[in-house]
């Protein structure tokens, strides 16, 4: 007889958990790879994606945004360069939240 709940996805060789999220957030997360600088960044990011994630139901803990029509999803990972932008942006008036998204996109 099959069980009425749903098995929780096993987590990765690494031991992260695995967080379900809806196909929507998903597909936000997977597209955020693309700003990222270098080829190798952007796989990364992308592995990193497909690990801590899967499809499933929508997650309402999930930080999801959107800015200046970029959209994301999750932690940035930032580089030193895009955290003195965001400091920057942060001091000029902007909220942190855009400026993450903004310096995470465009710098």
């Amino acid at each position: 007889m099959r069980s009425a709940y749903r098995q929780a996805p096993a987590p990765p060789e690494g031991g992260i958990e695995r967080q379900e999220v809806s196909q929507e957030q998903y597909d936000v997360l997977v597209g955020q790879c693309r700003y990222p600088k270098t080829g190798q960044a952007r796989a990364r990011c992308r592995a990193q994606v497909r690990a801590k994630y899967v499809v499933g139901a929508f997650n309402p803990a999930l930080d999801c945004r959107t800015y200046s029509g970029v959209s994301v999803c999750g932690p940035l990972e930032l580089s030193a360069a895009q955290r003195a932008c965001v400091e920057e942006s942060v001091g000029g008036g902007l909220t942190r939240r855009r400026a993450e998204v903004e310096c995470y996109a465009f710098r």
